[in-house]
């Protein structure tokens, strides 16, 4: 047992130094302000994911009405996501473009971005809407500090602007129609709705726990009141 445990530490003290050097050479993340108890906060980055994402990407295992989840009613949903006369609020988010139209427009198909968040992270996707920069090498026009050669165009330059690559910094060369601080805000809330959709019970199975957490509290309680009457005899 012994020799079994020395070989086991060895092995994780060999991989240390690999570890450590992945970490060092990997791209440096900003974190997500998170706030999935903030509805206004998603119901922002739902009309943004409609609005702009869903042009070339699917969610197709979202449905328009788990935003009833988010305070979404049925005729918000349809008013405020300007949905197509022929799309119901039941029906699944698919892309405007066809995958086979899409992967001749840009060499792959886009992924489908239903559950995003926790294949990539949340802090992954708010440093990659917000690390754009112009690159005219590309076939885009377009390059990304988190994920470089990204295949994807920039479909959100209009709001933040052009950003330049400047001795391994971004700079921003021309305003969009935001300001840093409002378009920052706009990727926190489009990140939020993208955690909430890849997992749309998180908010009802957060609800749950609290409640199971104060059951067993109480429980707790009583049962060690219960255990105080039992034993004051013995002891």
């Amino acid at each position: 047992m012994k020799a079994i445990k020395k070989v086991i530490v060895g092995a994780m003290l060999a991989c240390m130094p690999v570890l450590a050097a992945a970490s060092e050479g990997g791209v440096h993340l900003d974190k997500a302000p998170l706030n999935l108890q903030d509805q206004a906060s998603l119901q922002r980055g739902a009309k943004l994911f409609t609005s702009r994402c869903l042009a070339c990407h699917s969610a197709s295992a979202m449905r328009y009405n788990r935003l009833n989840d988010i305070g979404m009613s049925d005729d918000q949903i349809k008013a405020e996501l300007e949905l197509p006369e022929d799309v119901k609020v039941g029906s699944t988010m698919q892309s405007a473009m066809d995958s086979n139209s899409a992967k001749m427009a840009y060499g792959v198909a886009p992924p489908d971005l239903s559950v995003i968040a926790r294949s990539r992270s949340a802090d992954w996707l708010y440093s990659y809407m917000r690390t754009f920069y112009a690159d005219q090498s590309k076939t885009s026009g377009w390059n990304n500090a988190v994920f470089p050669s990204v295949a994807m165009p920039f479909v959100l330059a209009d709001m933040q602007g052009e950003q330049a690559m400047e001795d391994g910094h971004l700079v921003l060369k021309t305003p969009g129609s935001m300001s840093v601080a409002e378009y920052d805000a706009a990727i926190a809330d489009l990140t939020n709705y993208l955690v909430f959709m890849s997992e749309p019970a998180i908010l009802v199975r957060h609800q749950i726990g609290w409640i199971v957490l104060i059951f067993l509290s109480i429980l707790l309680v009583l049962m060690y009141a219960l255990k105080k009457e039992i034993w004051k005899d013995i002891h």
